[in-house]
């Protein structure tokens, strides 16, 4: 039996990524997503704040035996945060859930942004696919705050940990949505 779950809205949505197989999608009201940028490292974090109007698609998925160790060290950098389990759709019955967020107190001012590093977003993007289809990774987009970034363009030689090879339609899908958007890139060093 399962108790304890984290709701993942970023590179955990992408099951290829972890080995948590207990998973769902699902939907959190009361919260945003936004690139953060920190003091922490040169690269922006995505990360959630509360927003009451707010609702984002992700990954719902059971950490066996309550052992939070390995996955607070993958996402390193965030504080874990309790969720009241009423604000989530598709949650499998009554459970502690927990969500990863950067810390506004380690929040940067609006001035200072760090690239978006697209090996990351593309793991993300492939993850939304996956799960929830093309309208999905649109939904992503259009809930994701702070596209004002650059995004660094690393696939050539991914700087991401746990980057993925792409398909060609999902390499298409984020450059097209990054277009929309009016992002600009730069290369990577």
């Amino acid at each position: 039996m399962h108790d304890s779950f984290f709701f993942g809205y970023g590179s955990l949505v992408n099951r290829t990524t972890h080995d948590y197989a207990v998973a769902g999608a699902a939907r959190l009201r009361g919260w945003s997503r936004r690139w953060c940028h920190t003091g922490l490292r040169e690269l922006a974090f995505l990360s959630v704040v509360p927003d009451p109007e707010g609702a984002i698609d992700g990954l719902v998925a059971a950490v066996p035996g309550g052992d939070w160790a390995a996955l607070d060290r993958r996402e390193s950098g965030y504080d874990r945060h309790p969720l009241d389990h009423a604000l989530l759709q598709g949650m499998p019955g009554p459970a502690t859930v927990q969500l990863y967020a950067v810390a506004q107190s380690r929040s940067l001012p609006d001035d200072r942004r760090h690239p978006i590093l697209l090996s990351y977003l593309d793991v993300v993007v492939q993850g939304f696919l996956r799960e929830f289809g093309p309208e999905g990774v649109a939904r992503f987009f259009a809930t994701t705050g702070g596209w004002e970034a650059p995004v660094m363009d690393d696939r050539a030689a991914p700087l991401y940990p746990r980057h993925r090879r792409l398909t060609g339609e999902e390499r298409d899908m984020v450059d097209a949505a990054l277009d929309r958007l009016g992002s600009v890139r730069i290369r990577a060093a």
